[in-house]
């Protein structure tokens, strides 16, 4: 099988990939380190308790940087041409649901912490864990992770994670955020930290120049849609049933239900987002953490939906201003949506919004930026 570096000069040579120094350090570490571990047993942990192994567990790496700037795809690289059998690839939000249904069952046995015989269970199965997307929305994540983390390096598992976010602005403003904070010193102690932010933007090239507002509501819009979440996520449409929803985390005292969610891109319904009661603190919440929101099903409102188009100004604004890119299918053009009512006169800068996050300007700007 062709390692990873030279997978990686393929991908080069046949234009697929721009020259990027960051990439190619990030390319030449992951290769040094698919090295290592195909060259050594696995040591550390269960494996230097049973048989007095004094072979290190190899050193992780948790690679971070803007939205399409090849870090998924180094991750595919690194695991599909690693020749260790033990070794498990999975969406970090994948990966934590499994975790607490695990831990629904240890509870069950009521013999203690249930942290620790999980981690020992994962540790049997995999010696390598490559997630995608690490991030943190949930408070019931951020109080097991320091100590699943560290017994699984302890067990001798290598982490390979990827991140938007640089490791001290995980969970960032979250609730009980200090029994985080042992979590981020562990990454910053046990996993080289490496940052990939070159000039090309492949996620962006992979709208391909779609449009990103789809109308009428219907089957046709629907399919564009989907076909453009799984552009942005490398998530093939095959595999739906495995993209989850998650808990996001808003303010310190609640959470919202994201119905999908991967890579940095989330979905909604209208109704979900602005008939429902929402207010400022969930639409950023949704901005701080997704680069791409994709809202299905916008009607035209009228004077009757006042309330639900004083929600959609405020959603459109905090996406706007974060930098979201939008995806939407709706029943009307952006002026049209909401031709009478109560608050028409501000619905204009929305409209002016929406058109702009159509452009290939905004369509470019980077996630946060103003």
């Amino acid at each position: 099988m062709a390692g990873l570096l030279e997978r990686y000069e393929e991908l080069l040579a046949a234009g697929e990939l721009r020259p990027d120094d960051e990439q190619r350090a990030a390319a030449e570490r992951l290769d040094g380190l698919q090295k290592q571990l195909e060259a050594t047993p696995r040591g550390g942990g269960l494996l230097k308790r049973l048989f007095g192994s004094d072979s290190p567990t190899p050193r992780g790496i948790y690679m971070w940087g803007g939205v399409g700037r090849g870090k998924s795809m180094l991750m595919d690289l690194f695991h599909n041409t690693l020749e260790v059998s033990a070794k498990r690839r999975a969406h970090f939000h994948e990966f934590m649901l499994d975790v607490h249904a695990r831990l629904r069952e240890e509870r069950k046995k009521e013999s203690g912490d249930p942290v620790l015989p999980v981690a020992s269970q994962i540790a049997a199965e995999a010696r390598v864990l490559a997630f995608d997307e690490m991030v943190v929305n949930n408070s019931a994540d951020a109080m097991i992770m320091s100590r699943l983390f560290t017994a699984l390096i302890e067990g001798g598992v290598t982490i390979v994670t990827t991140s938007n976010r640089e490791p001290s602005e995980l969970y960032k403003d979250g609730l009980n955020r200090e029994h985080f904070l042992p979590f981020i010193a562990l990454i910053e102690k046990k996993l080289d930290v490496i940052t990939l932010n070159g000039p090309t933007d492949y996620r962006l090239e992979r709208l391909g120049g779609a449009d990103v507002w789809y109308t009428p509501i219907g089957p046709v819009a629907t399919e564009r849609v989907r076909e453009i979440f799984f552009r942005l996520t490398d998530y093939p449409p095959e595999d739906a049933e495995h993209v989850t929803g998650c808990e996001l985390q808003v303010g310190s005292a609640r959470t919202m239900w994201v119905p999908k969610s991967l890579k940095g891109v989330a979905v909604f319904s209208f109704k979900r987002l602005c008939v429902d009661a929402r207010g400022a603190s969930d639409y950023l919440a949704i901005a701080r953490n997704y680069h791409s929101v994709i809202i299905v099903a916008i009607p035209k409102m009228g004077p009757d939906m006042r309330n639900e188009a004083a929600r959609f100004v405020t959603l459109i604004d905090a996406l706007y201003e974060h930098g979201v890119k939008l995806i939407a299918t709706a029943d009307a053009a952006p002026a049209d949506l909401y031709e009478a009512g109560d608050g028409r006169f501000e619905f204009d800068r929305t409209v002016s919004r929406l058109m702009e996050m159509q452009s290939a300007d905004y369509l470019a700007r980077g996630h946060g930026e103003q």
